[in-house]
């Protein structure tokens, strides 16, 4: 069966505004980001007189919207870029659509406009922390939002009624070459111990997907005097918040104690198997999410990807992973660790690429409908923002 062409559509409540779109994931490749485009169906009865604005806007939350922290505002607009749609301020029919814009424009008639905003090359892509299963209000995130609203000019206040909100996603796909598959080794001396302890710890490959098991291959020759009682692998996750205060969450997203025992003058070769899933991490603050449209499930974040020469200040959410290995050894005095950190990147592979000759005419209309929303978790959120449209001063960069 060809592939539908799939129209995502959402309606303000007072019906003079509706937004329309193809996808809700854009994709940045580091060099370049899918530009976001749409269009918007008016009603010129419900608007009154009314201008038609839409606008994309990247937003930092840290903490809920309420709190205020020596003069540090936690919701901060990143990005925040506004067209006037309606009345067009050029010809629509003179103007270049995408394809989509093209077939949303004819079916939907002469009330359509279309709509269109490049990403800066500095924006973060989508993630979020997890909050804690008593945790209320927002989580702390780095979300991407299309609004569409109507008012008497651009600094108008904005009703409620007369605005729509689409939550989108900015994502990375895995680079399609992969890196050499990292290793990393360390030699242990010890006093009173004529030799020392030799640890190489080696992954089969530097790039795995989402739901890939990582094969660790941990190779300890142990010509010292002491035992190692233990072996402990572990994937974890570091989320670094480096707009404001370059704070970093350590989240262990697996973890494998394997009770392996090393005496003195004894070797071990063996392979160790790790799975860092969100499906066993569901419960637990703080670990770093890619960022997730409503009603949808999500996974663990993919590691951040950055464009040589950006500052990473701006980027909001920064994510890593790394494999650690632990030895605890033995001694008269306790135990001590000898420990190992293999970086390595976790992401979703590249979606192959739909030919335009396999698309079908044929638009499949998805509308998000209050009704359809009510009882999921994050229902709503979209609706309990009221007010101007434009930003503060803190804004930046800024495009009118």
């Amino acid at each position: 069966m060809s592939p539908k062409n799939v129209i995502f559509k959402k309606t303000c409540k007072d019906k003079s505004v509706g937004v329309f779109m193809g996808k809700r994931d854009f994709v940045d490749r580091v060099d370049s980001v899918d530009p976001v485009d749409g269009v918007v169906l008016i009603d010129p009865e419900a608007l009154a007189g009314r201008k038609v604005f839409v606008t994309l806007s990247c937003i930092f939350r840290y903490g809920r919207d309420d709190m205020d922290v020596i003069g540090i505002a936690f919701r901060r607009e990143l990005y925040l870029s506004t067209r006037q749609v309606y009345p067009p301020l050029q010809d629509r029919d003179k103007a270049v659509h995408t394809k989509v814009q093209a077939k949303l424009l004819r079916k939907l008639g002469n009330n359509a406009y279309p709509f269109f905003f490049e990403f800066p090359d500095n924006l973060p892509c989508s993630v979020a922390l997890q909050p804690g299963p008593h945790d209320v209000g927002k989580q702390c995130a780095v979300e991407f939002e299309i609004k569409a609203f109507s008012a008497e000019s651009q600094d108008a206040k904005v009703r409620k009624r007369s605005t729509v909100k689409l939550m989108i996603r900015k994502v990375q796909y895995a680079p399609d070459m992969q890196g050499a598959p990292p290793s990393v080794e360390t030699t242990k001396d010890f006093v009173m111990s004529d030799k020392p302890l030799h640890v190489k710890v080696a992954l089969d490959k530097q790039l795995y997907y989402h739901g890939e098991t990582i094969h660790a291959h941990v190779n300890i020759t142990n010509n010292s005097n002491k035992n190692i009682k233990n072996v402990v692998l572990s994937v974890d996750q570091v989320a670094t918040v480096v707009l404001y205060s370059n704070d970093s969450y350590v989240k262990c997203v697996d973890i494998e104690d394997s009770g392996d025992s090393v005496s003195a003058g004894a070797t071990l070769q063996k392979v160790y198997k790790l799975l860092p899933l969100l499906a066993n991490n569901r419960e637990r603050r703080g670990i770093a999410l890619d960022g997730k449209l409503k009603h949808e499930d999500t996974n663990l974040a993919s590691s951040s990807i950055v464009k040589e020469g950006v500052l990473k200040e701006v980027l909001g959410i920064m994510v890593s992973y790394k494999v650690m290995v632990k030895l605890i050894i033995g001694g008269m005095m306790g135990s001590s660790e000898v420990g190992l950190e293999v970086p390595f990147t976790l992401m979703h592979p590249k979606p192959e690429a739909v030919k335009e000759s396999e698309m079908e005419d044929e638009l499949v209309f998805q509308e998000f409908k209050r009704s359809y929303l009510k009882g999921i978790m994050g229902a709503g959120e979209d609706d309990d923002e009221e007010g101007n449209v434009s930003g503060g001063d803190d804004m930046a960069p800024k495009e009118k």
